[in-house]
C-alpha cells in the first residue's frame, strides 16, 4: 500500500485527469446505460416460465404475466344483460388496441362469472404481449382511448391489474433516480459537514459522483452481452453514494488523524493509505463477494444484480485509492478549513460508551443477542412472494375499479389467473376437473384464437384468492398435481406458478450462495485480521444481523408495523420474492465493512502494545463517529430510494436502512466489543500451519500487563 500511495502521489495530475475524463465519458454515456436495462424476470428451465414460453411464442400474450382486468360499468337503469353487444364492442376494440391482446370475457366462454352481481358491470381479461428488453409502459391509456371510442353512452371503464396497482395508484413517479440520488446527497452533506467541520466534507461526494458515473460507464459493455436489470441503476445510484462516501469517509478522517499527529501532508496520505487504504480494499473484496455469490442463482435477473452490483464496490474502491489521495495532496490542507474538529484522539463519548460495554461485556452481549434472537425469531414467519393487492394501492383510477368488481363478487385471483396449456380437444374435460379443485373459483374455455392455436388450447383458471406468496400458492399446487394426472395437459404457467419456480430455483440455491459467501470471507477476513476466532464470529454476526434483519422487515412490511403509518400502505402480507436473496447479498457486504473498520483498528492497537480490553476501548474509540456516521450516510441514500412510487423499492430500500442501522448500533457498537473483550487472547490466535496458505505472519496473543480499570483508563488518557 506504501508503494501505490507513492505511486499515486508521484502521477497526481494524471490521476486527476483521467477521473476528469471518466466523469464526462460517465455524464455523456449514463443515459444510454439506463436505457438499455431491462425488465426481465424470467426463470430460464423451470416448468412455468417453460410453459409461459409456449404459450407466448403459440398466442402472442400471456403466460408469465398477469394481465390487465377491463371493466364497463353501464349507467343506472341498464344492465349487462341485453347489452352484450354493445359490451363485446367494448372488448373487442381493446384487445385490438393492446399489442398481442388475447381478450378472455363472457363473449367467448359463455361464463356469467365475467359479470358483477348486481349485472352493471362486465369485465375481460386482457393478456399482452411482454417485451423484457425495453423499458415497457403501462397500457392504460391506449386501452382507455380504445374503449372510449365505442362505449355505449354514460357506461365508464376501469382498467386494474398486479402492474397497474403495482405501479403506485397515481400518475406521479416519484423523484427519479437523479432525483433520488440529489437528495442522498443533500443528507450525506449534512452528515460529512457535521463530522469533518469544514469544506473537506465536500470531497467524499465528489469522489462518490465520479465512482457512481465510473460505474455506469463500466455497466454499459455488460448489457450489450447480458440483459442487465432496471433494478442495477438503483443500486449503483444510491447504495454506490453511500458506498463511496463511505470508503472516502475513512481515508480522510485516518489523513486528518496523521495531520494532527505532526506528520506532513505528504506522510499523513501515505500512512492513510497503509491504514485505511488497507481496510478500503478488504470491505470492498468483501461487499463484491457477496454480490457475485449472486451469479450461482440460475435466474438471469438476479445474476445480473450481482456482478452489475459487484461494480459499485470495485469503482469506490478505485476512486478512493486514486482519487482521494490524489486531491488530499494537492489541495487538502487548503480546504480544510476551518479547523474546528480534529483527530488527535479518540473521541471521549465513545471511548466512555466502549468502557462501559467492556466493564458489563455479559450484560452487553446478553441483552444484544436477546434483541437479535427475538427478531430473528419473527423472521421464520416470513412469506415470500408479491405484496397482496390490498397494499399496492389506495388511491387511483387501478384501485377503484378492483373496489368495484371486489364488490361485485369477482374474487381477487382474477389478477393472477393460471393459464393451463392442453392438446387441442382436450381443455373442457381439463377445465371441467380443475373448476373442482379446493380453491378454485372458475375454470374457462375460451373460444375462437383467444383460447386456441397451432394445436394447443389454454384453460384459464382463476382461483378464490390472488396467488402471490409462498402461502397464497397452495392452489397453484394443487391444480399442479391434479393436472399432471389430466390427459393432454402441457404445462401450468401464469404468476403462481412462476412464483413456485422463484422459490425453487432461488431458494432451493440459497445453500451454496450462503456456503460460498461464508468460505471466501472466513478466508479473507482471517488474512486481514490476522486470527481464527474473529472472522469467525464476524461472519456469523452477520447472519444473525441479517436474520434480525428480515425479523423487521416482516414487521414492518408484511404485518405492516410501519408500513402504514410511513408510507401509508397496508400490510403486504408478504416480502417480494426477490428482496431477501439481495438483502442478504447487499447488507452481508456493506455491514461486514464496519466489521472492518472497527476490527482493524482494534487489531491495531493490540499490535502497538495494548492489552484486548483496552485496544477494544481505543479502536472504537477512533472508528465510533466514523462507522454510525457512514451507516447514517447510507441510511439517508436507502430513505431516498424509498421515496419512489414502487412498493417493492419501498420494501427494499428500508430493508437495506433499517438492516444498516440496527448493524452499526446493535451489532458494531454494543456486540462486537462486549465479545471481543470477552474472548480476550483468544481473538489473536493465528497459528503458523493458518498463516502460511494465507501468505501472513502467524499471530499469537502477546502477555498482557495489568491494565487500569476501563473507566479510569479513558480518564487519565482524554
Amino acid at each position: 500500500m506504501r508503494r501505490w500511495a507513492e505511486f499515486v502521489l508521484r502521477h497526481r495530475r494524471a490521476v486527476v485527469a483521467f477521473w476528469g475524463l471518466v466523469l464526462i465519458t460517465g455524464v455523456l454515456l449514463v443515459g444510454r446505460t439506463t436505457h438499455r436495462l431491462t425488465t426481465d424476470f424470467s426463470l430460464p428451465g423451470q416448468p412455468g416460465t417453460v410453459t409461459a414460453q409456449r404459450i407466448e411464442q403459440s398466442f402472442g400474450s400471456g403466460g408469465d404475466t398477469g394481465p390487465y382486468l377491463v371493466s364497463v360499468t353501464l349507467p343506472a337503469g341498464r344492465t349487462v344483460t341485453g347489452s352484450e353487444a354493445d359490451v363485446g364492442r367494448v372488448f373487442t376494440a381493446v384487445g385490438d388496441a393492446v399489442p398481442g391482446g388475447r381478450v378472455i370475457d363472457e363473449a367467448n366462454t359463455g361464463d356469467k362469472a365475467f359479470r358483477t352481481k348486481d349485472d352493471r358491470t362486465a369485465y375481460a381479461l386482457v393478456f399482452y404481449r411482454f417485451d423484457p428488453s425495453s423499458r415497457q409502459q403501462m397500457l392504460t391509456d391506449p386501452i382507455h382511448s380504445a374503449a372510449e371510442k365505442v362505449m355505449p353512452a354514460g357506461a365508464s371503464v376501469g382498467v386494474t391489474g398486479q402492474d397497474v396497482l403495482a405501479s403506485g395508484g397515481d400518475d406521479g413517479g416519484g423523484p427519479g433516480v437523479l432525483g433520488e440520488t440529489v437528495l442522498g446527497a443533500v443528507g450525506a452533506l449534512a452528515v460529512l459537514a457535521f463530522v469533518f467541520a469544514s469544506f473537506l466534507a465536500l470531497l467524499p461526494l465528489v469522489v462518490a459522483a465520479v465512482s457512481i458515473l465510473a460505474t455506469f460507464v463500466m455497466l454499459l459493455p455488460l448489457t450489450y452481452v447480458a440483459h442487465v436489470s432496471f433494478i442495477v441503476q438503483f443500486l449503483v445510484a444510491l447504495i454506490g453514494l453511500g458506498v463511496a462516501i463511505d470508503y472516502s469517509l475513512l481515508f480522510v478522517t485516518r489523513w486528518r488523524e496523521e495531520r494532527d499527529r505532526g506528520r506532513n501532508n505528504h506522510d499523513a496520505v501515505v500512512v492513510a493509505m497503509q491504514r485505511a487504504g488497507r481496510a478500503v480494499v478488504f470491505s470492498g473484496v468483501t461487499v463484491a463477494i457477496g454480490l457475485l455469490a449472486l451469479v450461482v442463482l440460475p435466474v438471469p435477473f438476479m445474476r445480473s444484480m450481482g456482478y452489475g452490483g459487484a461494480l459499485i464496490p470495485l469503482a469506490g474502491v478505485m476512486t478512493t485509492l486514486t482519487l482521494t489521495p490524489a486531491i488530499l495532496s494537492s489541495v487538502g490542507p487548503r480546504v480544510d478549513r476551518p479547523r474546528i474538529r480534529h483527530e488527535n484522539r479518540a473521541s471521549r463519548t465513545w471511548s466512555r460508551w466502549t468502557a462501559a460495554v467492556v466493564r458489563r461485556r455479559w450484560i452487553a452481549a446478553g441483552a444484544a443477542l436477546a434483541a437479535l434472537a427475538a427478531l430473528a425469531g419473527v423472521f421464520l414467519g416470513i412469506r415470500i412472494g408479491l405484496a397482496s393487492s390490498a397494499s399496492l394501492a389506495r388511491s387511483g383510477p387501478g384501485y377503484t375499479t378492483l373496489t368495484t368488481l371486489k364488490r361485485g363478487g369477482v374474487p381477487t385471483g382474477a389478477l393472477t389467473p393460471m393459464e393451463v396449456l392442453v392438446s387441442a380437444g382436450r381443455a373442457r374435460p381439463v377445465a371441467d376437473r380443475l373448476a373442482e379443485v379446493d380453491g378454485v373459483s372458475g375454470a374457462f374455455v375460451p373460444s375462437g384464437p383467444a383460447g386456441n392455436r397451432a394445436g394447443t388450447s389454454i384453460v384459464v383458471v382463476v382461483p378464490d384468492g390472488e396467488t402471490v406468496n409462498s402461502k397464497s400458492v397452495d392452489v397453484v399446487k394443487r391444480v399442479k398435481s391434479v393436472s399432471e394426472n389430466l390427459p393432454g395437459v402441457i404445462g401450468v404457467a401464469g404468476i403462481g406458478a412462476a412464483q413456485i419456480d422463484f422459490l425453487h430455483a432461488v431458494y432451493g440455491s440459497f445453500p451454496l450462495m450462503l456456503t460460498i459467501i461464508a468460505l471466501l470471507t472466513y478466508v479473507l477476513l482471517a488474512r486481514a485480521f490476522r486470527s481464527l476466532l474473529l472472522p469467525l464470529k464476524a461472519v456469523l454476526l452477520n447472519l444473525i444481523s441479517l436474520a434480525a434483519t428480515l425479523g423487521l422487515m416482516v414487521l414492518f412490511w408484511q404485518v405492516g408495523r410501519g408500513s402504514d403509518a410511513v408510507f401509508g400502505i397496508a400490510a403486504t402480507g408478504a416480502i417480494t420474492f426477490w428482496i431477501p436473496i439481495m438483502i442478504f447479498a447487499f447488507l452481508f457486504g456493506l455491514s461486514m465493512d464496519y466489521e472492518v473498520f472497527i476490527l482493524s483498528r482494534i487489531r491495531e492497537e493490540y499490535d502497538a502494545g495494548r492489552s484486548t480490553d483496552a485496544a477494544v476501548i481505543e479502536g472504537v474509540g477512533r472508528t465510533g463517529r466514523l462507522v454510525t456516521s457512514a451507516a447514517l450516510i447510507l441510511f439517508l441514500a436507502f430513505a431516498a430510494l424509498a421515496s419512489g412510487p414502487g412498493t417493492d423499492l419501498k420494501i427494499l430500500a428500508t430493508g437495506l436502512g433499517l438492516g444498516i442501522l440496527l448493524d452499526a448500533t446493535v451489532v458494531r457498537m454494543l456486540l462486537v466489543p462486549s465479545l471481543v473483550s470477552l474472548f480476550g487472547p483468544w481473538n489473536w490466535y493465528l497459528p503458523n500451519w493458518a498463516a502460511r496458505p494465507l501468505r501472513v505472519p502467524p499471530s499469537y496473543p502477546h502477555p498482557e500487563r495489568e491494565e487500569p480499570e476501563p473507566r479510569a483508563a479513558v480518564g487519565e488518557a482524554y
